[in-house]
């Protein structure tokens, strides 16, 4: 976005306010915006391979048959691709082998309600969702829903939202906020205030507990391949932190990537040596002069301009590639890509996932790279 396009939406929200919301403003106890840790910073972490015209390479899966498939876990056994619907229900797709040219087919597998958000398979085939109206569930191999973790144990989830689950059984998933729900997320966002939480849920007792809270709209959550600690995103901040849960370090808190290129959603490891980073929208000046100025963000939502200022910052989106120690590697991204949740590698392939689209997207890395797009 031009310079002059950021501060001609700014002055249209200025405009568009008239006195009496103004003063609302001074007298709105809903929400209360506040300055973001370290204000808003213009910098952007270095990224040696981009790839900016990703939707021309992209293939959809599944066209028209799976409504908002938020985030992927890939069963290699089976050959199935799931994904988490916005009408409550898991899908897989049956992807097609190398060679193969028949269309895959999508099937409904199991109906969990809610709104599924983060999926992630357990160590005995059950595959764990995070739903951001009922909390922590899981499905068996025989399709079976048990909600695990809910506000019966005294936890408000407001959207529950990324998952992943150690070798021994052990989940781990966010709450990205406690105060507001998916519905109402964005105002959690333009507020500013850390109401996000990393949590886990011990299957052996049945205890569900709160690991970190004060985190800024906690998002997607991947273990480390050495099962020593958990990748957590927060999304406003653009950054991913770690946080150890054994050995000298349990409990510590660390950095892991900052200065993302775009708001962070899920992240996946692909057993490759890859942390795989969802990114929902790019970078834009628009959104680094709301996050440094709290007052600004207010007049938006008091103006009713949240839907326009929304529209206005979610291009750009795509899926950044990472490697063990945070360091970015290569970034799929296109200019008119917009809410891209997730992105897990399978084979050749990148599968990306989107909170809003009918279809799952898929580009072949080998060419794409060879291209040098």
């Amino acid at each position: 976005m031009t310079k002059p396009t950021v501060f001609g939406f700014v002055l249209a929200v200025l405009v568009a306010a008239p006195a009496s919301v103004l003063v609302a403003l001074y007298r709105s106890e809903d929400l209360d915006p506040a300055p973001l840790p370290g204000g808003s910073s213009d910098q952007t972490s270095s990224v040696p391979e981009i790839h900016s015209c990703i939707l021309k390479a992209s293939e959809k899966v599944g066209e028209g048959l799976l409504p908002g498939p938020e985030d992927l876990a890939y069963d290699a056994a089976s050959g199935f691709l799931y994904t988490g619907c916005d009408d409550g229900w898991i899908r897989r797709i049956k992807l097609r082998k190398e060679g193969e040219t028949a269309k895959e087919g999508v099937e409904d597998w199991a109906y969990v309600g809610g709104r599924p958000l983060g999926i992630a398979f357990g160590p005995d085939k059950q595959l764990l969702v995070a739903s951001a109206y009922k909390g922590l569930v899981s499905v068996g191999e025989d399709r079976a829903v048990r909600l695990l973790a809910e506000e019966a144990d005294g936890l408000r989830f407001g959207v529950a939202d990324g998952v992943d689950v150690a070798s021994d059984g052990t989940v781990y998933f966010t709450d990205a906020s406690y105060k507001y729900n998916l519905a109402t997320h964005m105002l959690d966002i333009m507020e500013g205030r850390p109401h996000g939480r990393l949590m886990s849920f011990d299957p052996a007792t049945a205890r569900t507990e709160v690991l970190l809270s004060g985190l800024y709209f906690a998002n997607g959550v991947a273990m480390s391949p050495d099962q020593g600690s958990v990748i957590f995103c927060e999304t406003p901040l653009r950054r991913c932190r770690r946080y150890h849960v054994r050995g000298e370090k349990k409990g510590a808190v660390d950095h892991f990537v900052d200065s993302l290129p775009g708001l962070p959603d899920n992240i996946r490891y692909d057993d490759e040596g890859r942390f795989w980073i969802g990114l929902c929208a790019g970078k834009s000046k628009s959104w680094d002069l709301m996050l440094r100025y709290p007052m600004l963000r207010k007049m938006v939502v008091v103006s009713s301009k949240l839907a326009d200022f929304s529209h206005h910052v979610r291009k750009g989106a795509g899926v950044l590639s990472v490697s063990l120690e945070g360091e970015p590697l290569a970034l799929y991204t296109d200019r008119e890509l917009s809410l891209s949740t997730g992105g897990l590698r399978v084979g050749r392939h990148l599968y990306y996932a989107s909170l809003v689209k009918s279809y799952i997207s898929r580009i072949p890395l080998d060419e794409l790279a060879a291209g040098k797009q």
